[in-house]
């Protein structure tokens, strides 16, 4: 295991990959969203940022914590889902502003948490409210073989929900890595080719991410949320509360070895 320091991960580039799991944009009420964005066959239909150090935007805001998720002030209510999912830490090789290759060497319990937010021009406006608007677990599995008879063809991911008055819940479905649609360096070649090429419009909720990770200082690492599973019919319905706690775990089935992600909901 890898010990994630999370002060390390200020100067890392955060995004991830919308539609690598077959249903999850239904579920979550967003593949409207994609109309416009063509993709192929199974292909997950982009990527998008969520952190960028550096940015003077809102995405200049670390949003990673393992232990929170602070709930963002509002005078309405907020739709939270946990979203759960494999964080991918990968070195990053360039060739002058274009990313060139991405080398994987760590993975581990992710929660690309959202804010259900219709109508938002962007991805990345559901993704970063500010502080603790995002998990990442405190240790990731030392792994960077990805092919399918590797050592994550043992690993599956799952979510559970434990309210405030203690029950416990699943949230997700328990689901092996190997189930995403875009895996190993099928997925790595697709994200590549999409840093180079996906622009973004206006038309889309998609953006230049290669584009904001050269800006960005071109970054060493990245940290890759690789899409969300499927949720279970309570977790596609249920919305985080105040006094939540959201529970995303990466375990291999044939050790007692998981990396667990624990946050629990609070207000500022």
């Amino acid at each position: 295991m890898i010990d994630i320091d999370l002060d390390e991960l200020h100067s890392w580039f955060g995004f991830g990959v919308a539609g690598n799991f077959a249903g999850h944009l239904e579920q979550a009420g967003e593949a409207v969203d994609f109309v416009n964005v063509a993709s192929e066959g199974v292909a997950p239909k982009g990527i998008f940022p969520w952190y960028a150090p550096g940015s003077d935007s809102f995405l200049g805001e670390f949003p990673l914590s393992s232990d929170a998720i602070i709930l963002p002030e509002s005078d309405e209510p907020l739709n939270l889902q946990i979203e759960p999912e494999v964080g991918l830490a990968c070195k990053v090789a360039w060739s002058g502003d274009t990313v060139a290759s991405l080398e994987p060497f760590a993975l581990g319990a992710f929660n690309d948490c959202s804010i259900r937010r219709p109508g938002a021009p962007k991805i990345s406006h559901k993704k970063n409210w500010g502080p603790a608007s995002k998990g990442v677990a405190r240790e990731f599995f030392d792994i960077s073989d990805l092919t399918p008879d590797g050592p994550t063809a043992t690993l599956r991911l799952v979510c559970h929900l434990q309210t405030a008055d203690g029950q416990v819940h699943e949230y997700g479905v328990d689901s092996p890595l190997l189930g995403y649609s875009y895996y190993g360096e099928v997925l790595l070649d697709w994200i590549v080719e999409r840093l180079a090429n996906q622009k973004g419009s206006a038309e889309t909720p998609l953006e230049d991410v290669g584009a904001l990770m050269a800006a960005a200082g071109h970054p060493k690492n990245v940290l890759i949320g690789i899409g969300a599973t499927r949720y279970t019919a309570l977790g596609e319905s249920t919305f985080l509360q105040s006094g939540d706690e959201a529970i995303v775990r990466v375990y291999d089935t044939e050790s007692d070895a998981f990396s667990e992600l624990r946050q629990k909901v609070a207000t500022r």
